[in-house]
């Protein structure tokens, strides 16, 4: 359900989107002060403001290419050009304000290009981690905020949805194109090949901040007490009261060939409760307009090749102009398995409901696992494949799986800590699987 915000909190989350914005620029400039290389949408206002005699700063020369970067996504979605998105005019003065502004106050951090490689290389590797790192986290609150973008996130995005092409892959493209601008740059204007303004922090840039993106987001749910007024949190509250209603759900992850979709159908069935499994993919096909084999093959399923692109491509895109199918399935469960569990007692088998439901009291988190050759031998006469085919295929889904549940709360998906019960029915077989998540359900209120 979408709620619509008030001016105090849309007020709020532009107030806090400026300081954001300099974090992410002090960020920027850290990482440019380690003369590695500067990131991809840097590259060509960094290595212009280098040229002799040059009149512009970096952050005018930035000002420049975000205004392009604006009037290319207003060509492109003329009148679906969101209105408060020509805001993006005055956060572009005003981040390159602060990227004059943070280049000044790190100068005195550069390192010396004379001192000893053997302590200077390292030192630079260190600032570029470091300012990687504080990048990604003004990012990750950029995302989390959820009210403006930054010009150079706006455009690839105008394209994505022009052409109607993965964004991911749009973003991916979009930044080589800078990086080979600024090349362009360098060798025209210095005739020559320089590590400190096209290197390995270039590469770097492009799948550390990303990484880090994946590793601060799920851990930034506190700045909503900042984004939401206090009288519009306790107003929530009270309509809702408990949110959850009080129902006892059981949630199950379950490794593929351990059985736990037939655990967790006789949970179901002895309690009296429903059990939702493919339910939870019929809701979202017809939610969304897409085929149920669509979204079967798109949820919970993330190659690893795919994960490092969504790695690369991450960004500032606020969750809800986000066009990615896989975050947009993702929401669309996440709505659907919290009503669930607000409406009745059940049983929800995958779908990452221990996270999504992970505030709720009433849940029983059980992970179902096995070793591997009683999986082998489950998928063997449940497809009837060979051994190697079912061993591959085991390996492909639970990589699938794994790589899902790191994309969207930046922790392991065996990690127990994520759990209440781990069962592993190699050992218990699946009767006594089911009877120790009864005795465990028990428990809860």
């Amino acid at each position: 359900m979408n709620v619509k915000r008030s001016k105090a909190e849309w007020l709020r989350r532009y107030a806090s989107f400026v300081v954001i914005l300099f974090v992410i620029a002090f960020g920027t400039s850290l990482s440019i002060r380690a003369n590695l290389g500067s990131s991809p949408i840097s590259a060509p206002p960094y290595i212009l403001s280098l040229i002799p005699g040059m009149q512009l700063t970096m952050g005018q020369l930035t000002i420049c290419m975000h205004v392009f970067f604006i009037s290319m996504q207003v060509l492109l979605l003329r009148k679906n050009f969101e209105k408060r998105q020509y805001a993006q005019i005055l956060v572009s003065f005003l981040f390159g304000f602060y990227t004059d502004l943070t280049m000044w106050l790190t100068g005195f951090l550069q390192v010396p290009f004379d001192m000893n490689p053997l302590v200077g290389y390292p030192l630079r590797f260190v600032e570029l981690l470091i300012g990687g790192a504080i990048l990604a986290f003004g990012i990750a609150c950029e995302v989390r905020c959820d009210s403006l973008m930054l010009a150079g996130e706006g455009f690839p995005l105008a394209i994505s949805k022009t052409l109607n092409k993965d964004f991911g892959k749009v973003k991916i493209c979009t930044d080589t194109f800078l990086v080979t601008v600024g090349m362009i740059f360098m060798f025209i204007y210095f005739g020559r090949w320089s590590w400190e303004m096209v290197g390995v922090g270039t590469l770097v840039s492009m799948f550390y901040v990303g990484l880090m993106v994946r590793v601060f987001s799920p851990h930034i749910g506190w700045l909503d007490k900042i984004f939401i007024p206090k009288a519009e949190r306790a107003a929530a509250v009270a309509l809702t009261g408990d949110e959850w209603n009080g129902n006892r759900i059981i949630t199950i992850a379950r490794m593929y060939g351990s059985g736990g979709n037939a655990v967790g159908e006789e949970v179901a069935r002895r309690l009296g409760c429903p059990c939702y499994n493919r339910q939870i993919i019929d809701q979202t096909a017809r939610q969304m307009g897409y085929t149920t084999d669509f979204v079967e093959a798109n949820e919970q399923n993330l190659s690893t090749g795919r994960l490092w692109e969504l790695i690369f491509a991450d960004s500032g895109i606020p969750a809800s102009m986000n066009p990615s199918k896989e975050d947009a399935i993702y929401v669309s469960q996440s709505r659907t398995i919290r009503e669930l569990a607000h409406n009745s007692p059940c049983v929800i088998i995958g779908r990452l409901g221990n996270w999504i439901l992970r505030d709720d009291p009433h849940v029983l988190r059980v992970f179902i696992m096995s070793g591997r050759d009683f999986a082998v031998k489950q998928i063997v006469e449940k497809l009837h494949l060979s051994e190697e085919e079912a061993a591959k295929k085991i390996e492909r889904v639970n990589t699938g799986r794994a790589n899902h549940y790191w994309h969207y709360t930046g922790k392991q998906w065996t990690d127990i800590g994520g759990y209440d019960i781990v069962v592993n029915t190699e050992r218990t077989g699946i009767d006594g699987a089911v009877d120790m998540i009864l005795r465990a359900a028990q428990q809860i209120k």
